[in-house]
C-alpha cells in the first residue's frame, strides 16, 4: 500500500467514526440537535488530532518496521547463539561423562609405563654392575701380573746381588787367575 491510498483509508475510517459517533451522541441525547458551534469544533478537534496520530504512525511505521527486522535478526542470532552453546555444552558435559575413564586409562598408562622404566633401570644398572665387575677383575688381574712381574725382578735382583756379594767373598785374587788360566786353556783345546 503506498502513502496515498494509506492517508485516503485514514481519512475514510475518521470519517466513519465521526459520523457514527455523531449519530450515537445524537441518539443518546434524543434527536436534539448539537449545542452549537463548540459540539462542532470539539469533533473537527477530535478530526485533526485523529488524522495527526495516524499520519505519525505512518511516518514511523518503517522506524518501527526496520526496528522490528533489527529485533527479529537479534533474535535469530541470539537463538543460533544459544544452540551453539548448548552444542558446546553437551559436548563439555560429554566430556567431563569420559573424563574419569579417561584419567583411569591415563593412570594405568603412567603406571605402565612407570613399570617398564623401572624394569629397563634395573636391567641397565645389572648391566653396569656386570661391567664394572669384569673391569674390576680385569684391573685386578692386571695389578697381579703386575706385582708378580714386579716380584720376579725384585726377586732377580735380590739373587742376582746375593750371588755377587757370595761371588765377591769367595772370589780371591788366587782363584780369579785360576779361573782365567782354565778358561783360556779350554778356548787353546777348542778348534776354533
Amino acid at each position: 500500500m503506498n502513502l496515498c491510498q494509506r492517508i485516503f483509508s485514514s481519512f475514510f475510517v475518521c470519517g466513519s467514526s465521526l459520523f457514527f459517533a455523531a449519530v450515537a451522541f445524537a441518539a443518546e441525547e434524543g434527536g436534539k440537535p448539537a449545542e452549537g458551534p463548540t459540539e462542532i469544533f470539539k469533533w473537527i478537534n477530535f478530526a485533526i488530532v485523529a488524522i495527526a496520530l495516524i499520519w505519525a504512525a505512518s511516518k514511523a511505521a518503517p522506524w518501527f518496521r526496520g526496528n522490528a527486522a533489527n529485533i527479529s535478526s537479534a533474535i535469530t542470532k541470539a537463538q543460533a547463539a544459544k544452540a551453539e552453546a548448548d552444542r558446546v555444552l553437551k559436548d563439555a558435559e560429554q566430556r567431563l561423562a569420559r573424563l574419569e575413564d579417561d584419567v583411569r586409562a591415563i593412570r594405568a598408562e603412567a603406571q605402565k609405563d612407570a613399570a617398564a622404566e623401572a624394569e629397563r633401570i634395573r636391567a641397565l644398572a645389572k648391566s653396569d654392575v656386570e661391567k664394572v665387575g669384569i673391569a674390576a677383575k680385569t684391573e685386578i688381574e692386571a695389578a697381579e701380573r703386575a706385582a708378580r712381574l714386579e716380584l720376579k725382578a725384585l726377586a732377580a735382583k735380590l739373587a742376582v746381588d746375593s750371588a755377587e756379594s757370595l761371588v765377591a767373598k769367595q772370589l780371591t785374587p788366587q782363584t780369579q787367575d785360576a779361573l782365567i788360566a782354565g778358561f783360556v786353556k779350554s778356548l787353546q783345546g777348542s778348534p776354533n
